[in-house]
């Protein structure tokens, strides 16, 4: 007789309703479950799956009927013990390289440049800061997050353009204390009530294996979590390397 490990089953649900609720915005249903994953279970079996995810905190539904949606613990489990880790695209990789080939003489366009190519990959607003250089940051792509179904209210984009505008608060949650490499701040974990309903992944870049700045990706918490940790794994690493010519 064949035993089932129901918490097995349970990582992999959670697994496939955040990936899905990610990918399209919708809420996740039972059914629409088994259809999009061809899961060798029941609409029955996966909905009891979700009412003890629910119960757990991982999950929640905007109303009786509705599908299920990620909270920010099913989103910090998801990310600390279920998301695989990805490697950027050779295309993508390639096309780092062409941003970055003509070669950046001033180290103010090579910051600038790092934060507009942050958020074409990424989708959502690339920020880049020099520790020595005090109240000075860069940041592109705004708008990719304005354009996300979760900002069609307005003051949730006052509450983000304001926390963007301030520039010293922002500089001291992203230049915190980093002892791992990257970090990555989920809803309420970001110090600023202004953008409670972002995520913010950070990340160290070095210069002459010492630390000094940081890039960081700034998007709602249904972001691409394993493509923004890897795309500022690579940039972090490149800007290291072009920062040793400056």
């Amino acid at each position: 007789m064949r035993t089932i490990d129901y918490e097995a089953r349970k990582k992999e649900i959670l697994a496939q309703a955040i990936d899905y609720y990610i990918r399209t915005a919708q809420p996740v249903s039972s059914e629409v479950l088994v259809k999009d994953h061809n899961l060798e279970l029941s609409p029955a079996t996966i909905r009891n799956v979700f009412a003890d995810l629910e119960q757990e905190g991982y999950l929640t539904h905007l109303h009786t009927s509705a599908g299920r949606i990620p909270t920010q613990l099913g989103y910090r489990f998801y990310v600390d013990n279920i998301m695989n880790e990805i490697q950027l695209l050779d295309a993508e990789k390639k096309r780092i390289e062409f941003e970055f080939r003509k070669g950046i003489k001033q180290l103010e366009i090579l910051l600038e440049k790092t934060s507009l190519v942050i958020s074409q990959l990424t989708h959502c607003t690339g920020i880049v800061s020099l520790t020595e250089w005090q109240n000075r940051i860069f940041y592109k792509g705004t708008s990719f997050v304005v354009e996300q179904p979760e900002f069609k209210n307005l003051d949730k984009i006052r509450h983000l353009l304001k926390a963007l505008d301030e520039k010293e608060r922002l500089l001291e949650i992203i230049n915190c204390d980093l002892e791992e490499r990257l970090k990555i701040y989920i809803g309420t974990e970001i110090a600023c009530s202004d953008i409670n309903d972002c995520s913010l992944i950070v990340s160290s870049f070095e210069k002459k294996n010492k630390p000094v700045g940081r890039m960081a990706v700034l998007g709602p918490t249904r972001m691409e979590y394993a493509k923004v940790v890897s795309t500022l794994q690579y940039m972090s690493v490149l800007v290291s390397r072009l920062l040793d010519d400056f």
